[in-house]
């Protein structure tokens, strides 16, 4: 997105100080704990809350905002829908088709970005995870289609992507033919019989359980859960047992609202906020 789309940094007189994330469920989110802890930190009297919003309520809620509105976090079931909201959209988010984050510009705009894909690069990246060539994404949803983005920036060259419906899949599919990926659609099972791979994703609700354990073969890649309440998931617990790495999905999240941060001070996410390793460092501890 070009820079002259962001706002500019808010200084005393600003009035574009309130935030929150939206979604439906929405009660067990920490983003507030997050970017409150943030805001503090960088001596920002900004609000930020979190609003009970589901399917085919944003538009109505994002058209009764006023101007002191900063912008908004997106999360499901609501990605989808904010992309087709946005005036602009950023080239991540456009690959993946789907925004988590609304930044309200002063003159009205509604500019669209995705800091899930950069939060998952981040997690991998303090995992130890920096390139890979062949990974397993579990699930086929908003999440899914961002991870597979992620995937893409770490080099990949191939995925397979188990889901219980392979209809639900399609999009990641196409989003990764999109990408230049070769990619397969597997059934659930397919995890306890694949043999190996560089790193596995999985997208999949906290709480759910896949009904199948993987195999030691594929226990010895890292694996990446994007849940975090309930923890561990049943297939974090199976990595596990198996000895495996396993990347808690609070690093997703905590590296995610960082980028977000710096989207609502400055416009862009790729913009390094002021004392940012303390930034990040209260971020940790409020998490």
């Amino acid at each position: 997105m070009p820079t002259d789309a962001a706002t500019p940094a808010p200084g005393a007189g600003d009035v574009r100080r309130r935030l929150a994330v939206l979604g439906s469920p929405i009660a067990h989110s920490k983003s507030p704990a997050l970017h409150r802890a943030a805001y503090e930190r960088l001596g920002l009297d900004w609000t930020y809350d979190r609003i009970e919003v589901g399917e085919g309520g944003l538009a109505r809620f994002v058209d009764g905002l006023g101007p002191d509105w900063r912008g908004l976090s997106l999360t499901m079931p609501l990605k989808g829908q904010a992309l087709a909201l946005a005036d602009e959209v950023e080239r991540l988010a456009e690959r993946a088709g789907a925004v988590n984050t609304l930044l309200l510009s002063p003159d009205g705009r509604r500019l669209g970005f995705n800091t899930d894909i950069g939060g998952i690069v981040r997690a991998l990246g303090d995992a130890g995870v920096h390139a890979i060539r062949h990974g397993v994404l579990v699930g086929g949803g908003a999440t899914a289609a961002s991870a597979l983005v992620a995937m893409a920036e770490l080099g990949a060259v191939s995925v397979e992507v188990c889901v219980r419906d392979a209809g639900r899949a399609a999009s990641v599919v196409d989003l990764g033919h999109a990408l230049g990926l070769v990619v397969d659609v597997r059934p659930l099972d397919h995890l306890a019989s694949r043999a190996e791979a560089d790193l596995v994703i999985s997208t999949v609700p906290g709480g759910t359980d896949l009904g199948v354990t993987p195999s030691d073969d594929l226990a010895a890649a890292p694996l990446l859960d994007v849940a975090y309440a309930p923890w561990p998931t049943a297939l974090a617990a199976a990595w596990t047992e198996r000895g495996g790495a396993v990347a808690h999905g609070l690093g997703m999240l905590i590296h995610q609202a960082l980028l977000q941060v710096r989207v609502f001070l400055t416009g862009d996410p790729l913009a390094e906020l002021p004392d940012e390793a303390a930034v990040l460092d209260v971020m940790r501890q409020a998490a």
